[in-house]
């Protein structure tokens, strides 16, 4: 998996989203951010469970992928809340450890799929 907090591409469009939510949008708009992170946290399990009804690995697994997508999602509305000083440091750092260890386990469960297991 790439990081992508180390492309550049990823470090020009993050500041400018930051510029846009400090200088442009008003602050209403924070909550359109809090339900697309609503969005993203509930499509992991959706995601899951989705998948999990379908009769092959093959597409469980492409279920799975997008449950991880949107573990990558809600990793960077953190970033973004985080920097724009909408939550504590605290608060990200537990958030942050939380989608960690469920990227984690959702790449290894992944990797077990792709390798032959069943689930």
């Amino acid at each position: 998996m790439r990081d992508y907090q180390k492309l550049d591409v990823w470090k020009k469009a993050h500041l400018f989203t930051l510029q846009v939510y400090k200088e442009i949008l008003p602050i209403e708009e924070k909550f359109a951010l809090t339900q697309q992170i609503r969005r993203a946290t509930y499509s992991i399990p959706l995601n899951i469970v989705e998948g999990s009804g379908k009769n092959t690995d093959k597409d469980f697994v492409h279920y799975l992928d997008n449950a991880l997508g949107s573990t990558k999602e809600i990793e960077y509305a953190f970033i973004l809340i985080r920097d724009l000083a909408y939550i504590s440091l605290a608060v990200y750092e537990s958030v942050n450890k939380s989608v960690n260890e469920i990227k984690a386990m959702l790449i290894a469960f992944i990797k077990f799929l792709r390798g032959g297991g069943k689930a």
